[in-house]
């Protein structure tokens, strides 16, 4: 019998379990994938469409707002609908709202920046005394002013879809294959699902690293046409081909989902006896439970076993601390590429790399050796409460040192170290005042005496040689703001970029250590959540849990940390009388701000965890007679159940 279903297994592989398994682990890892690709794009997408941090902090976390609606029902709606056909369902969203993402490049014009040649080849910013004084507002049409606002609706819409896509298909998807795995192959499956999860967003980083260093308009300017190198700050690369890469891949994985059945056959244990599909899932319930209530009933209910949970002190402390620790993480996914871009001076595809390579396989490590410590060691409660303080506690201690592990501020003519107090507030001077720059333009040089200046208008350079086939410029000559002695210097593009690696390998090995740490905790507070509930609370407090989270971390934090670095934005660029994306920030300040923050949310989640350690031990001895600890592994099998 059992070579009988084998054989049937394989000539119709949607009757088994394994190639379900296969088929979610690529639907959740293109899933992840398509979320960290959004994340590490964000310095990105604010130089195309000229976003504020905060505002691109929004975009990164709105996907959570189409999410929260709706991972609550989710529970209800477990048991009673086709689980494969809503999966695939939500695989085809993801396809369509990852190219609504995309449609942007499509459907708005080409990028521009400050060049120093204008379309009709006439000479641009460069500093010619005499010729009329330039407005400080540009020339604005009616639809480049509302090209920004155009990608803002089109990239919100995308993220709302892509959070209601990715409601079913991790609840929904691990409940199928507990139901119908054999006991002894359901941890085995789970962790497969869970280990590709994982690697969702280090392969978006890696596509980062390759997509980004293609040209933003590679589909509209031939290659001889583009005149910036992927190191220049102007620089904006293909952002949108991930998304295009991903979507195609969703579509394809939504297919397999469509002829899975409603039910599949139960796999044969020979340790065990086989009786009907256990509904051990994370949002199953045993008849009796969420089956027989209605939705109205199921609404009802929620209030109760709110109220009823937070009267539990041992769970709001753990959600206060999962709070604090998700937001750090969920500020560092957004902008740690942005920060080793501008902290470090790294192009935006190199950091990238460095963030898929070393802090995200770092953190996975973190997450396995977590579970497996607690399984090696058979730990009660409150050793599991002692391991995530001691845990957190080496986090801080190795995230303290990168509070002062940084690159000294690159001199920029009126700017740094003096801060600009305004539009151009410093940046005219004796040298370039003849010139009559606009104060809107961005053409950074690097001079001759290391100093950077904004435009050549601004370092008054008035001549400048350039291969006339391309007109790419070689460098800027007759620079009245540099050189001494009465003699003119001269600038070539770009910014004036200084080898700092002695300053970031450290703030990686690090952060890479702390980040370690940290996620240790992970698993163990999550457990503790789920063993400090009653049993038939289970499948709520994981939907209340994924709700606060999303509310109170997921969706607000990536916005605070956005406002918190354009605080330290010295100067910024102006489109159509708005104020756009940041040029130059104050290096210390940005650090400083950066990693303080990161610090508060894991000093927080230190000392509830501290809490959290003493309440048990205050439990442990007001217990009356000698009790042996309740261990993880003694729980009964009806209580672990979830």
């Amino acid at each position: 019998m059992s070579d009988l279903k084998k054989e049937v297994s394989c000539v119709n592989p949607f009757r088994s379990v394994k190639f379900f398994v296969a088929c979610q682990a690529l639907l959740q890892l293109t899933q992840l994938m398509a979320s960290g690709y959004m994340k590490g794009s964000v310095s990105t997408i604010e130089r195309r469409f000229g976003f504020s941090s905060q505002t691109s902090g929004l975009v990164a976390s709105f996907n959570e707002v189409g999410n929260t609606l709706l991972i609550v029902f989710v529970s209800y709606f477990g048991s009673r609908v086709h689980r494969p056909r809503v999966i695939g369902c939500g695989a085809i969203l993801i396809s369509v709202a990852t190219f609504i993402i995309s449609l942007p490049q499509f459907l708005l014009g080409m990028y521009e920046y400050d060049r120093s040649f204008s379309d009709n080849s006439n000479l641009t910013d460069i500093c010619l005394p005499g010729q009329p004084s330039i407005p400080v507002p540009e020339q604005c049409t009616l639809k480049r002013a509302a090209e920004s606002q155009v990608a803002l609706f089109l990239l919100l819409l995308g993220q709302a879809l892509l959070g209601i896509a990715t409601v079913p298909i991790q609840p929904f998807g691990l409940s199928y294959v507990d139901d119908f795995a054999s006991k002894s192959n359901s941890p085995f499956y789970l962790g497969i699902i869970f280990a590709a999860t994982t690697l969702g967003p280090a392969i978006a980083f890696v596509l980062m690293f390759l997509t980004l260093r293609i040209y933003v308009d590679v589909d509209k300017v031939p290659a001889m046409g583009i005149q910036l190198s992927s190191s220049d700050p102007r620089w904006v690369g293909a952002w949108w081909l991930g998304f295009v890469f991903t979507s195609g891949l969703a579509a394809a994985s939504a297919i397999p989902y469509f002829f899975f059945p409603r039910e599949l056959p139960k796999e044969e244990d020979p340790r065990e006896v086989i009786a009907e599909p256990s509904k051990s899932s994370l949002l199953s319930e045993p008849k009796g439970g969420l089956e027989e209530l209605t939705l109205l009933e199921f609404v009802k209910m929620l209030p109760v076993v709110l109220m009823r949970n937070f009267k539990n002190p041992f769970f709001v402390v753990m959600i206060v601390a999962l709070i604090n620790l998700t937001s750090m993480i969920a500020g560092l996914a957004t902008f740690l590429g942005k920060f080793l871009e501008r902290q470090f001076r790294v192009g935006t595809a190199y950091a990238s790399i460095l963030i898929g390579s070393c802090n995200l396989p770092v953190a996975m490590l973190g997450l396995l050796l977590g579970g497996l410590i607690m399984k090696k060691f058979h730990l009660s409660h409150k050793q599991i409460s002692l391991l995530c303080v001691i845990s957190m506690g080496l986090c801080l201690v190795f995230q303290f040192p990168l509070f002062f592990l940084g690159c000294p501020a690159q001199q920029v003519s009126g700017l740094i170290p003096a801060r600009s107090s305004g539009v151009g507030g410093g940046l005219v001077s004796d040298c370039n005042r003849m010139c009559n720059c606009s104060s809107t333009a961005y053409n950074p040089i690097c001079g001759e005496d290391s100093v950077e200046y904004i435009s050549p208008c601004h370092a008054g350079c008035s001549t400048l040689n350039y291969y006339p086939s391309s007109k790419i410029v070689v460098n800027y000559t007759r620079c009245s703001c540099i050189g001494t002695g009465g003699a003119m210097g001269s600038a070539v593009p770009g910014s004036c970029i200084k080898d700092c690696s002695r300053f970031l390998t450290p703030f990686m090995v690090l952060s890479c250590i702390a980040g370690f740490m940290a996620s240790i905790t992970q698993t163990p507070s999550f457990m503790l959540i789920l063993r400090n509930v009653k049993a038939e609370d289970k499948s709520f407090a994981i939907g209340i849990q994924f709700l606060l989270l999303r509310l109170t971390a997921w969706l607000p934090a990536p916005v605070l940390y956005g406002t918190i670095i354009d605080t330290t934005c010295i100067l910024w660029q102006w489109k159509c009388q708005r104020k756009a994306a940041c040029l130059y920030y104050d290096s210390t300040s940005f650090r400083k701000r950066f990693i303080g923050v990161q610090l508060w949310f894991e000093a927080c989640c230190f000392i509830c965890l501290v809490i959290m350690f003493f309440l048990y031990w205050k439990k442990e001895r007001s217990q009356k007679g000698p009790k042996e600890e309740n261990h993880l592994d003694e729980i009964p099998e009806a209580e672990v159940k979830t």
